[in-house]
């Protein structure tokens, strides 16, 4: 995979760019970074990776500019801390990065910032502001799971008019602090405590951070944000083996690829 024409103009607002990562992500990583830069049309001020220790992430990051970020230094806990598993299945790392996410407010500097994750690579433009507006990328399937835990944390039904749960989104660093803020004054609890108490841990998928802040802020302002498809491809190649031909290809339909396996997770979204 290489860089080819991305067309387009880089305008709007600065934004920054939050990746969370672990050393099994190096393989896709770099190429993350490169189709942020060549593929956001904004103005990008800084990329953080946000990684348990490690020298080979800390060298990545050297080489591509990026600010790394020890997670162990964002929330006041650690992944140890977290009990979210089965006899087949153990899912507390993969909360524990949605929690980091969710205290990106706390690491990016500018007033909005976008999460990608680390296994995501776009490969056409993408604007995440348009006329004042966000713009959240959609499909049509999620976990009904997600919707149980929103209710649970604020006490309404998400609106859930598509899935938001695509892989990347852009936070507005005061509605997602306002969130945590309404979680904390409901439950009576911090924010990521509550988050923990209120998922049903005995099924794998309890709670998804992009659901949550996208539905949370739909619900208050309808007009404020812009739905448009994600048209996300899951492939099982690698992202280096790609050519530019097929890339090319690919972005006539698609406008991100993700690099992951995952056994029984596509269901389809509530209407």
């Amino acid at each position: 995979m290489s860089a080819f024409s991305a067309g387009s103009a880089v305008s709007g607002p600065a934004i920054d760019v939050l990746i969370p990562a672990i050393e099994k992500d190096l393989a896709t990583l770099p190429f993350v970074i490169d189709s942020l830069r060549r593929h956001v049309r904004h103005p990008i001020s800084h990329i953080f990776i946000v990684s348990p220790a490690s020298s080979r992430i800390r060298e990545l990051c050297a080489r591509k500019s990026c600010i790394f970020v020890d997670e162990t230094n964002v929330l006041p806990f650690t992944k140890q801390d977290i009990h979210y598993s089965s006899s087949r299945w153990n899912r507390s790392g993969w909360l524990y990065q949605q929690l980091l996410k969710m205290n990106g407010d706390r690491i990016c500097r500018e007033p909005f910032f976008l999460v990608i994750d680390a296994d995501t690579v776009l490969i056409r433009p993408h604007r995440f502001r348009s006329a004042g507006k966000t713009v959240f990328y959609c499909r049509n399937w999620s976990q009904p799971e997600y919707f149980r835990t929103y209710r649970k944390l604020l006490g309404t039904a998400a609106p859930s008019p598509r899935s938001f749960v695509t892989h990347y989104m852009l936070f507005e660093k005061k509605k997602l602090a306002a969130l945590k803020k309404t979680i904390e004054a409901r439950h009576g609890l911090s924010w990521h405590a509550a988050i923990i108490r209120s998922i049903n841990k005995k099924r794998q998928f309890g709670f998804s951070e992009y659901e949550t802040y996208a539905n949370y802020v739909y619900s208050r302002s309808r007009t404020s944000v812009l739905l448009r498809n994600a048209n996300n491809k899951s492939l099982h190649s690698t992202a280096a083996s790609l050519t530019d031909k097929q890339i090319r290809k690919l972005a006539r339909t698609y406008r991100s690829l993700s690099f992951h396996q995952r056994k029984g997770y596509s269901i389809p979204a509530r209407h």
